[in-house]
């Protein structure tokens, strides 16, 4: 955590002669701690602003008359070597992380920066305490992998949903509330209504029905508008069985509604013994709903990667407007990188059966390219074993409306610049924009009263003008510094 220290333009004309005491003073006021050194770097005497801060580092029995570099730790040793040619040298100054052992066992990080004043070779290091900013940066770690938990409990569940969708027993299909068009069918669906003889996507519902079926069905579904439930409808399927005739079905039907679509969510069960199937309770049909019409994308595959089956989300992202022109196509060609990304993500299925959370890109069909996290497992099966992705747009997870109440913009900035900026800037802004955020919080919450604010936070007040200054909240000018 290095940083350059901007000097004052004019420092003879708007200072002028300031005395020895008031320049302590200042030095004093400038900084939790600040220690003045001989040319050699001996500590000669100090300044510390927090009672326990000192008490931490005992400062008062052990520090005088001893080289600054000895009371660090062993990493921070080379800094401090660093700080003293800089400031001997009249170099650029610069803030440097260091860390002082601490008695109660815990290494205190300080961020320091050297100048040299008068002629006889004096030094004075300036120093900004950072144990509140390790803890808030502690604090944001633990809540950042608190929200990776709950996500990834998420995506499992939804995971869990879409192929309990496609693997059921009970054929299921989703319409359209407008068309009555079929928007999307499991295998059990295809099969009873066959599948193979016709393109079941996008086929009108009632044409799958004999003529005297069809107003059974239309009534079935205006009912379902219009009181959100109706009554099992028992109706003959327009494809005809082995033996000549045509296939009795039963019909139930949900209404759902998703921002201003409705859709049907309608289940058929064969009532001839040969193709009988055990009716799901209705809390798994909802289920099975809920994961056809969830905002991530979900696709199945063989176990070659070749589509069998995906929802509208993926759909979407893909830029493909039916289920058809995805099914039989490699998901090689919308995922990652060309003959990489799925054949990892296929070779670890095999080995492993689950992966979570593979980073990736998901390439549109007409141009254009989205961050995404897929999430997949291996679908056993003696007669056909398949392949279960969920795959989750993560361009902008962390949505300003979503963290409005908890965090500020910046946050999301700072998100964005991982991969183009060092990890020590990203840790610097971090840090700076978490300790601004909760000495605001912190005033807010006393109604601006610093002394009540600096007690909230652990801070010494003066401690707290000094962050004040930095960030350049409230007025200074009306409270009384002492």
């Amino acid at each position: 955590m290095d940083s350059l220290v901007k000097a004052f333009r004019a420092p003879r004309t708007e200072l002028g002669n300031v005395d020895a005491e008031a320049v302590a003073s200042l030095v004093a006021a400038a900084a939790d701690i600040a220690l003045v050194l001989d040319p050699s770097g001996v500590i000669r005497d100090y300044a510390v602003h927090n009672d326990e801060l000192l008490a931490d580092l005992s400062i008062e029995s052990a520090w005088v008359g001893r080289p600054w570099a000895a009371t660090v730790t062993v990493e921070s040793r080379p800094k401090v070597e660093a700080l003293l040619r800089d400031a001997t040298h009249g170099g650029s100054p610069r803030w440097r992380h260091l860390n002082h052992p601490s008695v109660r066992g815990i290494d205190v990080p300080i961020l320091y920066s050297a100048v040299q004043v008068g002629s006889d070779g004096r030094l004075v290091a300036f120093g900004r305490d950072l144990r509140a900013m390790s803890e808030l940066q502690q604090r944001l770690v633990d809540a950042q992998q608190s929200m990776e938990r709950d996500y990834a409990r998420m995506r499992h569940a939804e995971t869990r949903y879409r192929v309990l969708f496609q693997m059921s027993s009970e054929a299921v299909l989703i319409l359209d509330g407008l068309t009555q068009k079929v928007l999307a069918a499991n295998p059990t669906a295809s099969a009873l209504c066959g599948e193979v003889g016709r393109r079941l996507i996008g086929t009108v519902f009632t044409s799958l029905f004999t003529p005297d079926s069809v107003q059974a069905m239309q009534t079935l579904l205006a009912a379902v508008r219009a009181a959100g439930r109706a009554d099992d409808v028992h109706a003959r399927l327009a494809l005809a069985t082995d033996e000549g005739g045509t296939r009795e079905i039963a019909v139930s039907a949900t209404l759902l509604r998703e921002e201003s679509a409705s859709f049907f969510l309608v289940r058929l069960v064969a009532q001839d013994g040969a193709a009988a199937a055990t009716r799901l309770p209705e809390t798994k049909a909802k289920l099975l709903k809920l994961a056809e019409l969830a905002p991530d994308g979900f696709v199945v595959t063989e176990t070659d990667g070749r589509v069998i089956t995906a929802n509208q989300a993926f759909l979407e992202m893909i830029q493909l407007p039916s289920e058809e022109r995805a099914r039989g196509e490699s998901l090689d060609r919308w995922i990652g990188r060309p003959g990489v990304d799925l054949d990892v993500l296929t070779a670890n299925l095999r080995q492993r059966g689950t992966i979570r959370l593979f980073a990736t890109t998901l390439r549109a069909e007409y141009g254009g390219t989205i961050d995404v996290e897929v999430s997949a497992t291996a679908i056993p099966d003696d007669g056909r074993p398949s392949l279960g992705f969920a795959v989750r747009n993560v361009g902008h997870r962390l949505s300003v409306e979503s963290r409005a109440t908890s965090l500020p913009r910046s946050v999301e900035q700072l998100t964005e610049l991982i991969g183009r900026v060092s990890l020590k800037d990203l840790v610097r802004e971090s840090t700076d924009m978490i300790e601004r955020m909760y000495i605001e919080a912190a005033l807010k919450l006393t109604d601006d009263n610093r002394a009540s604010a600096a007690e909230m936070l652990g801070l010494s007040r003066q401690s707290l003008y000094v962050k004040l200054r930095r960030y350049g909240l409230g007025d200074l000018a009306t409270e009384g510094e002492g």
